[in-house]
């Protein structure tokens, strides 16, 4: 007995969006020094791959800071909660205003801009990349990692709209 609804015929690249549109992702800033100067967009995709060594990966498409950060040796992964909406958002809008003199952010010493209001800061050295239909896969091993005394409740990207998350349901474990 299945139970599942049979699908609708749409093209499966439709259905994909869509599923993966029901499916709730964390959110995270990705920024780079780009020959220009500091670049950096929002993703949804970064996923924790292997601890030892820590390794993440996450997926680029098309625009000026997507090259950009593909093409860098390093980045910085900014694991972003509730309380830097108004951040992730600039850095959703490719014709917002970035790297501003009103947002608290510098340049490491090693060169990649650090957003300070980021809970969490991974600076990362990306080891492989796969050119996947118009994205880039990225895999990168996490150097140094930045903890903010900030605390914020975590932040989730669903249906196209940001969400907070305030209290566990049950717990795993």
């Amino acid at each position: 007995m299945s139970h599942h609804t049979p699908l609708p015929a749409e093209p499966v690249g439709e259905l994909f969006k869509a599923a993966f549109r029901s499916h709730p992702a964390g959110v995270a800033i990705i920024t780079a020094s780009g020959p220009e100067g500091a670049v950096g967009l929002t993703a949804s995709s970064v996923a924790s791959v292997a601890v030892d060594p820590p390794t993440l990966a996450f997926s680029v498409t098309g625009g000026r800071s997507a090259s950009h950060i593909a093409a860098a040796q390093t980045i910085v992964v900014h694991l972003v909660g509730a309380d830097q909406v108004d951040l992730v958002r600039t850095f959703s809008d490719p014709t917002a205003p970035r790297f501003t003199s009103d947002m608290d952010w510098e340049l490491l010493p090693t060169g990649e801009p650090l957003l300070r209001e980021a809970p969490w800061a991974l600076r990362c050295e990306i080891v492989h990349r796969a050119p996947l239909g118009g994205s880039v896969l990225l895999a990168a091993t996490v150097v140094d990692i930045r903890l903010s005394p900030a605390d914020s409740a975590p932040l989730v990207y669903h249906n196209r709209e940001f969400h907070t998350l305030f209290r566990s349901v049950q717990s795993v474990g």
